[in-house]
């Protein structure tokens, strides 16, 4: 069912879910962005929706909120252990059409790869996920070519024509049951969806693993200064390290982190005896790229990357993922011809 509010009557809505949800958006965080004089754009609370940034891409995803930086997993002493509390609220979460099948992502990896994960379960229950409609195209953004750009998988969609009205589409009954307190004219709405980017890709139909021993990888040796960056921006990159912080000098009562890790930087590989399984960054690189477009494809019949184009935007050293990808042809091709 759809809705056409005006930001009195969705703040009242905002208001009316606030005892059972913690709201997240994207918001603007002034002079946070990567220079003093720059705003970032990510994911915090909302109380209302003026806060929430309709116009622009935001430069990290909704992950953290359910794969937080850096988690605490127990608590350590010498007699107990005790698990960390975890939210009291549920939590509902805006984000656009390609965030919304990076989660599918997720779910594939920490709740159908094996044994569910138990901290990435909790955090992931009661949450409600609002589709924010895409007007246009973002810079860097290949979601047409990765089939990611429509997406119906949502409780609620939000619209907006920037004049202070709200289009939405109800597919919660819970919502549904607390909009029609606050308005009761209701009208047909769907989500905004982009369906050409200024960017496309081309994944080759028979990539195979053999693109691993072209030339392609090795400018990347220089070019990347492996910072991690495209990593902690992807909606879809999930790997991390544990850590643990130690209380007092005898190591005997301190509590175990969960933190983001990088395969793009020094030390992901290392092995006891000191060996390292990809020291050069052309190879970090090569990994990087062929799991989100290969490996992952091959066990789940679908691409790991949703075409989001954060990592292009990110990249201190402007190399461009998409541009990497449309490579692989002729990379190919070069192996091909060579064998």
């Amino acid at each position: 069912m759809g809705y056409k509010l005006n930001s009195n009557e969705i703040n009242k809505f905002f208001e009316s879910i606030s005892d059972k949800y913690d709201i997240y958006a994207p918001k603007c965080f002034e002079h946070g962005g990567r220079f003093s004089d720059t705003d970032c754009i990510r994911y915090g609370k909302v109380k209302t929706i003026d806060e929430i940034v309709f116009d622009r891409k935001s430069d990290f995803s909704f992950k953290e909120i359910l794969l937080p930086v850096s988690q605490t997993l127990f608590f350590f002493s010498e007699e107990f252990t005790k698990e960390s509390d975890t939210r009291t609220k549920g939590a509902v979460i805006f984000l656009r059409s390609c965030d919304l099948h990076a989660l599918k992502r997720l779910d594939d990896m920490y709740l159908n790869n094996g044994p569910k994960d138990y901290y990435y379960s909790r955090l992931r229950e009661n949450i409600k996920f609002v589709l924010i409609g895409c007007h246009k195209s973002f810079d860097n953004c290949f979601c047409v070519s990765m089939n990611t750009n429509t997406s119906d998988n949502y409780d609620l969609s939000i619209d907006t024509d920037f004049n202070g009205n709200y289009y939405l589409d109800c597919k919660d009954k819970y919502f549904e049951s607390l909009l029609m307190k606050i308005n009761h004219f209701s009208q047909d709405v769907s989500p905004s969806f982009v369906y050409e980017n200024s960017i496309n890709v081309s994944i080759p139909e028979k990539l195979s693993s053999k693109v691993t021993n072209s030339s392609m990888w090795n400018e990347y040796d220089s070019r990347c200064i492996n910072c991690g960056r495209c990593n902690f921006v992807c909606p879809t990159c999930t790997c991390f390290t544990m850590q643990d912080i130690f209380y007092s000098e005898n190591g005997k009562s301190g509590e175990r982190r969960r933190i983001w890790a990088s395969c793009m930087v020094d030390g992901f590989t290392d092995v006891a005896g000191g060996g390292n399984y990809r020291k050069k960054n052309g190879e970090r690189m090569r990994f990087k790229v062929l799991h989100k477009v290969l490996d992952y494809r091959e066990r789940n019949g679908y691409n790991m990357c949703v075409g989001c184009g954060r990592c292009d935007d990110i990249c201190p050293e402007y190399i461009s993922f998409s541009n990497c990808i449309n490579k692989l042809e002729k990379a190919l091709e070069e192996v091909e011809n060579n064998d």
